[in-house]
């Protein structure tokens, strides 16, 4: 039987990696080949480098694949806390935003397929072909954003578990609370107020980094052993 610590450092593990992968699909990919308003600029990046587009589609599953392990984890640490946030945090962090995520990534292949020339329409030029192509890679920005409140949501249950465990420091639960609150926020601008999107997504980014610090704790010295009696009364 696996203990507390082991426990605790399997999450962080795979958390970290999790850390490190999503970045790449979800950040440098987008950033590399998107040209706001601009399809063919989009279109010829994406056909320069479809490779990276490809990786960055393969990045996208794995990291949600990690996300899924990650929670179960977590789960099997924080049960004898709270049995009910513990279930939160399987279902906002895995049941329901992991399928949006792996959905979503049928955009980026659709875009795929109509910009590299492997389309099945050849009635449509190759400029309505990367048009349509541009508007697939819109709706995956937008899955991605649809899918980031509940990353946002999944931070709440944690966050609590991990300040009443008592195995973990509690300022590590509020700094999780933080990062939730900084992705709701950051998800729900473009939809609100899309004028002030940016400036707002600005304002909150500082909040995301708020889960650095229980991911490095997990993975590095995993939980306290020996603890007082843990309370699972709800917290007010």
């Amino acid at each position: 039987m696996h203990t507390r610590k082991q426990q605790a450092r399997t999450a962080g593990v795979l958390y970290l990696l999790m850390a490190l992968i999503g970045p790449f699909g979800l950040l440098y990919v987008p950033s590399q080949l998107v040209v706001q308003a601009d399809p063919a600029a989009t279109a010829s990046r994406i056909r320069a480098a479809e490779g990276l587009l490809r990786t960055g589609i393969a990045s996208d599953l794995v990291h949600q694949i990690l996300a899924v392990f990650l929670v179960l984890a977590l789960y099997r640490l924080f049960r004898p806390v709270h049995e009910g946030w513990a279930r939160q945090v399987v279902i906002l962090g895995a049941l329901l935003s992991v399928p949006i995520m792996f959905a979503n990534t049928i955009y980026s292949l659709a875009a795929l397929l109509l910009i590299t020339g492997s389309s099945p329409l050849p009635d449509f030029s190759q400029t309505q072909l990367d048009s349509l192509g541009f508007l697939f890679i819109r709706l995956h920005e937008y899955g991605i954003t649809l899918a980031s409140i509940f990353w946002g949501l999944w931070l709440v249950p944690f966050g609590r578990l991990v300040i009443q465990s008592r195995f973990i420091p509690r300022a590590l639960g509020f700094l999780l609370l933080a990062a939730g609150l900084g992705y709701l926020v950051a998800a729900f601008a473009p939809l609100i107020l899309p004028a002030y999107a940016a400036r707002i997504s600005q304002i909150v980014a500082p909040l995301h980094f708020g889960e650095l610090p229980i991911i490095l704790y997990l993975a590095i010295w995993g939980a306290r052993e020996h603890t007082a009696p843990e309370n699972t009364t709800p917290l007010a």
